[in-house]
């Protein structure tokens, strides 16, 4: 089985936030594979379902913690330990203000780069998880990150937002079979990013 995790707070004040890219992501592949329906667990919302693959099919399960962003380690473990899985059986699905909006980056391993979600996970399951980072640009001013990332995705965000999202279900096999390179080549080729530059952009009212 692999996990697919994404990052996020819960309840409606914050479902269409920047930082609840993750969660955002899971529900358009819930849909687009017709998972089992959301059920509580783990501290979590999580679904199962099947992937096919090149290799064959694959369980995978959806999980969105409701711990809170910097706390969602904390749930994870406990699925993982559940089903006995290991880091390198989950990919964890996250905003990245270091990536320009719309630009989609495959990691495993490293450090949390300031991202407390990732520091939680880091701490309950080790560092060698994958992340599938999706670019949201930067503000362009440290003291104006956490106003940015808890502000809803703009209209112009949605333009490439929902292409990503969707790219990254077509090429979702790829990352389920291990091929990371292959997958983050497909959503780019699927969903290319925007031309111009995040932080003007951002400055200028999003």
């Amino acid at each position: 089985m692999l996990i697919l995790s994404g990052q996020g707070n819960p309840g409606e004040k914050y479902a269409k936030n920047r930082h609840n890219a993750g969660f955002l992501v899971l529900d358009f592949i819930h849909r687009e594979y017709g998972f089992q329906p959301w059920r509580s667990k783990f501290e979590s919302e999580i679904a199962e379902g099947v992937i096919n693959t090149a290799n064959g099919r694959k369980k995978v399960l959806l999980v969105k913690p409701q711990t809170y962003y910097n706390e969602t380690g904390r749930a994870l473990s406990k699925a993982a330990q559940f089903y006995k899985l290991s880091a390198e059986d989950i990919v964890v699905l996250h905003d990245e203000i270091d990536l320009a909006p719309g630009r989609l980056r495959m990691k495993q391993g490293g450090g949390h780069s300031g991202n407390n979600g990732i520091r939680s996970m880091i701490a309950h399951l080790g560092e060698n998880f994958r992340r599938v980072r999706i670019g949201v640009g930067h503000p362009g001013d440290k003291s104006k990150v956490m106003p940015y990332v808890l502000a809803d995705f703009s209209k112009a965000d949605i333009e490439w937002f929902e292409p990503m999202a969707k790219a990254i279900a077509s090429a979702l096999p790829f990352l389920v079979e291990g091929n990371d390179e292959r997958f983050q080549t497909e959503v780019m080729r699927l969903a290319p990013a925007p031309k111009h530059d995040p932080k003007k952009t951002a400055r200028s009212g999003n």
